[in-house]
C-alpha cells in the first residue's frame, strides 16, 4: 500500500468518509487536513493531521477504523475523540 500523505486528503475536505462498524457504516466528514511541523530527517513523509466530525450522539472509542472514500479507497485510520460539539464529536488522526 502507498504511504498516505497530506496530499491524499487535502482535496477531500468537507467530504464524507464511511467507517465500517460491526454491520453498519458510520459517516465521518473530513473538516480539516493540515500540515504539522516540518519533516524530520529520515522521515518517510511530512507529518499531518486530519480532523473528522461525526454527528452521532454516541462517542466512538479511540481505535483504528476502516475508512472508505470514493477517491482514496479503503484505509485504516486511528481516530481519537478530541472534542464534543452541539451536534456530535470531533475525531483527530495524526500521521507522522
Amino acid at each position: 500500500m502507498e504511504l498516505l500523505t497530506l496530499e491524499h486528503f487535502a482535496g477531500h475536505v468537507n467530504e464524507t468518509y464511511s467507517a465500517q462498524l460491526n454491520d453498519s457504516e458510520v459517516p465521518f466528514v473530513l473538516v480539516e487536513a493540515r500540515a504539522l511541523s516540518t519533516r524530520p530527517q529520515q522521515a518517510a513523509r511530512a507529518p499531518f493531521s486530519l480532523l473528522f466530525r461525526n454527528a452521532s450522539a454516541f462517542l466512538f472509542p479511540q481505535q483504528t477504523y476502516v475508512m472508505r472514500h470514493d477517491s482514496i479507497g479503503e484505509v485504516g485510520i486511528f481516530l481519537v475523540p478530541v472534542a464534543r460539539e452541539r451536534d456530535g464529536f470531533l475525531y483527530q488522526a495524526i500521521f507522522n
